[in-house]
Parts: structure tokens; sequence; C-alpha cells
């Protein structure tokens, strides 16, 4: 039997005058998970935030917390804590006086205090830094302060805005990996907001797609990039090639549809109809490149020729023409031994991909 989640929002909506925010969302929160609202701003995933927290009062709907009713409870009863893009933190406080602020205002003793904000500081590896100022500190050990005064006060929730989006690329990818420690650590439901495809990819373990106050897929990181529920959550997470085709055969599980003449097999999982207009969709990297005909996989493909080449290290990008008059961006893994070197622009190529590895919409 499964868990009853740890949040629950049923209809949720929250307007702000004319613009609805969140519309009529429903969303289940398991105990211990990493789960990520990702989408756009304006989508609405900052608000759905603050809805928990109780920083901003439903319209209409439902909030729960362990099957108890948040809608009108103040923000300090609900067990929750929030991780700000801004971090937040007094500047004129010390490190230690900073994480020990919600325990203060609870009414601990100075020595559990002492004792907690330890424990904090160690977990989020600032030992020694405890009588600086935030000014006396790089961006990265701010954010470190901003969890540890969220997690001292032991949360059921951790509620995180946007924590990494102040941080240079290197530090970011340095804090992704640091969150994950944290949250194998600690055992605690996070719930994080982000715009980066990227860092909602690699961190979590599910992940809620939003556009325009709605969630538009909810599920695995593999099940949102390789799996997208309709064009939207395509073309945000990640590079998407789009093709028009047309289905020309169907059966149970495969169709033949035409994509600038050639006829190609793909799967057939919503039950499409002979005469019917799809997309195929295919992420750069599932595209293969071939320059001779007769090294074709599967038979049928795209003509085209290379228009750009990026050397990326480990890969290397091909903006490619096709004969059709669409521009197609592939992904090829670089390997001198493959020759992959010899990719020039103006090259005439074929491109095709392996049945299955495809999307039809």
């Amino acid at each position: 039997m499964e868990k009853p989640p740890i949040v629950r929002l049923t209809g949720v909506t929250k307007r702000f005058d004319e613009v609805v925010a969140v519309d009529s969302l429903d969303l289940d929160i398991y105990q211990g998970e990493f789960l990520t609202l990702l989408g756009p701003s304006g989508c609405g995933k900052t608000t759905v935030l603050r809805l928990i927290a109780g920083f901003e009062n439903l319209d209409e709907g439902e909030l729960f917390m362990e099957e108890v009713r948040l809608n009108d409870m103040p923000p300090n009863k609900r067990g929750v804590n929030t991780v700000f893009q801004s971090y937040a933190l007094f500047p004129h406080m010390t490190v230690f006086d900073n994480i020990a602020f919600g325990l203060k205002m609870k009414g601990y003793e100075k020595s559990r205090i002492a004792s907690e904000v330890r424990e904090a500081l160690n977990i989020v590896k600032l030992e020694g830094l405890e009588s600086r100022k935030p000014h006396q500190l790089s961006g990265g050990q701010q954010q470190r302060v901003a969890m540890a005064r969220a997690i001292v006060n032991k949360p059921k929730v951790l509620l995180l805005d946007e924590p990494l989006s102040a941080l240079d690329y290197r530090l970011r990818q340095e804090m992704q990996i640091e969150l994950k420690r944290l949250h194998r650590q600690l055992g605690i439901t996070f719930v994080f907001v982000t715009h980066d495809q990227e860092e909602a990819i690699s961190m979590s373990d599910r992940i809620a797609v939003m556009n325009e106050g709605r969630i538009e897929q909810l599920g695995t990181p593999t099940e949102i990039y390789e799996e997208p529920a309709n064009m939207f959550v395509a073309r945000f997470v990640g590079e998407i090639n789009v093709f028009d085709a047309r289905v020309i055969e169907a059966a149970a599980d495969s169709a033949t549809v035409d994509i600038h003449g050639q006829q190609f097999k793909v799967q057939n999982r919503r039950d499409y109809k002979p005469g019917q207009n799809v997309s195929v969709l295919l992420r750069p990297e599932d595209l293969l490149v071939t320059r001779d005909e007769e090294e074709l996989v599967s038979g049928p493909a795209l003509a085209g020729t290379v228009e750009e080449v990026i050397y990326k290290g480990k890969t290397v990008d091909l903006i490619i023409k096709l004969d059709a008059g669409e521009t197609v961006f592939v992904t090829q893994f670089f390997n001198e031994d493959e020759d992959n070197v010899l990719y020039r622009e103006g090259q005439r190529i074929h491109l095709e991909w392996v049945y299955g590895w495809e999307v039809v919409l």
C-alpha cells in the first residue's frame, strides 16, 4: 500500500488581480523525495512554493501536510523552512547568529542552541566560519549558511526557491552535488524550484514541469526527458528536433510515417491512424550521421549538408541543413579513431535513427 503524501495540494488556485498564477493544481509530494518544480518565468512554480510555505493564501482548493489542513495555518506552524534565491541572510549578524535565529525565536536554551548550530555547521561544512559576517563569505558559503539556518530547525519539508541561480556555472555544479548529498544525509523532503532544465534533471527524484499555472507533466527525469507528454515539455526540457510527418500505415504498436518523401517506422503509442499528421521528435544525441549511404543502419534517411561543426571535447555538435530546408541539431560523440574529426562545413551527410528512439506526438 502506497504511503500517503507528506504534502497534498488539491484544486489549488491562486490569483493576483486578473492573473491566474496557479490554476486548479493537484500535486502529491512524498516523504523524503527530491521534487523539482520546473518551468519558465511566470509559470507559477514560485507561487506554489509560497503557498506551501504560507507566504501566500489560497483562493481556492485545499493544502495538507501529513493530512492536516494548512489553508489558514500561519507559516511558523507548518513545519517547513525556505531557502530563498537571495539567501536573505541578516547582514549585521554572524554566521552563528544567522543560523541560531530560528532556535532563539523558539526560546531554546543557549547550550542547546550552540549544540544544534555546531551540528548544522558540520553538516554544511562551514566549521570555523561561525564568527564571520555574510559579506566576508563567498556566494557558495552564503548559500550553505542559508541551508544551515533552514535545516537547524529540522523541518519536515525544505523549500528551495532557485537557491543556486546567483552562483557562477562551476560553483553551481558543485552546489548541485552538495544539495544531493545533504538530501541523502538528512532524509528531509526537498521541494526545489528552478527554470534550469539541466539542474532539474541531474538532481531530482521527480520533476513537475509547469506552464501557465498548471502541471504539464509529472514524472522522473528519465520520463520527462525521453517520453515528453506534449510539445511544451519536449521543447522546454533540452534540445529537440521536430519533424512534421504523415502516417502512411498504422499497426497496434508501430506505424510508418512519411518525412520529406522518406518512410520511417516509428512507435505508435497513441493509436495514430493512416492519413493523420504527427510530429516525430528526436534528441540531438539520438540522430545518427553517416557520410556514405552504404553505411546506413535502417535504410531510409534524410539527406543534408553540414553547416557548422562545434567541437566540445567529448562531443561534436553539428548544425545540419536538410535538403528539404529544415535545420537539424545533432550531437555525436567525438572519437578520433572513428574519424569524427573529418566532419566539416559543406560536407554531405545522411541522417537516420534507431527505431524506438523517437517520440511521436
